[in-house]
């Protein structure tokens, strides 16, 4: 197979990284565990932006890029669509399905963090499932609100939030649990798509609690566009 950089990602790219050999390279950002059981390289850190990528791709004779980061990270993806062009190789990219209401949910989508804060003022116990981003604000607070904020790794938060260390893939009876003890009123995610932490989703809707949305970001066109691992791996079974 021709000589694949692939950018992830831990949970779908890991997938594809397992079925590599020694020639390709699986490249994280750096945020989270390194998978240190892998036969392909690994490669841990930025790039310099689109330039510095495509520099790389140069130099280790790269013949295809794959694309299989978060959804929400725009940035790395625009990078690699641009690195690639220029680079004169394939982007292929494994865009996750978006999360679709159901009977019973009440989502509703914001744009920005200015909105987001907008539509939490009417709620007390808010549960972030973000990522980091919310430890930025924790001294914006309202003094009526306690954040409960989970993220892969535990961080400081303050009197009027906590934090929770946690991963991946998240049990429905835990989230039940967590939801109860917390007496969650709110719950704030972005539309990730993923089913390890889709149960948060149901017990929003059991309870009737609402879910603010973090819109999507757009994305850029790629050369093909998968749905599933399972899509990418026979895609590159053909490959020669």
């Amino acid at each position: 197979m021709k000589r694949l950089l692939l950018l992830g990602g831990v949970t779908e790219a890991l997938a594809i990284a397992r079925t590599l050999g020694p020639q390709h390279i699986y490249s994280l950002a750096g945020v989270g565990r390194v998978p240190t059981d892998l036969n392909c390289q690994v490669r841990v850190g930025g790039y310099g932006g689109a330039e510095g990528l495509t520099q790389f791709i140069k130099d280790q004779g790269i013949d295809l890029l794959l694309d299989a980061t978060h959804p929400y990270a725009a940035q790395i993806s625009r990078n690699a669509a641009t690195a690639a062009q220029q680079s004169g190789i394939p982007c292929w990219a494994l865009r996750r399905p978006a999360w679709q209401a159901q009977t019973g949910d009440d989502w509703r989508e914001v744009n920005d963090w200015a909105e987001l804060i907008e539509a939490l003022k009417p709620f007390k116990r808010p549960l972030f499932t973000l990522g980091r981003e919310p430890l930025q604000h924790l001294d914006e607070i309202p003094p009526e609100q306690f954040w409960t904020l989970r993220a892969l790794e535990v961080y400081p938060g303050n009197e009027r939030c906590e934090v929770i260390g946690a991963r991946g893939p998240f049990f429905i009876e835990d989230e039940r649990a967590l939801f109860e003890r917390r007496q969650i009123d709110v719950l704030i995610s972005k539309n990730s798509g993923s089913s390890a932490t889709e149960p948060k989703l149901e017990v929003a809707r059991e309870r009737g609690v609402p879910v603010l949305i973090l819109k999507r970001p757009e994305l850029p066109g790629v050369e093909r566009e998968f749905g599933s691992v399972a899509e990418v791996l026979n895609a590159l079974s053909t490959l020669g």
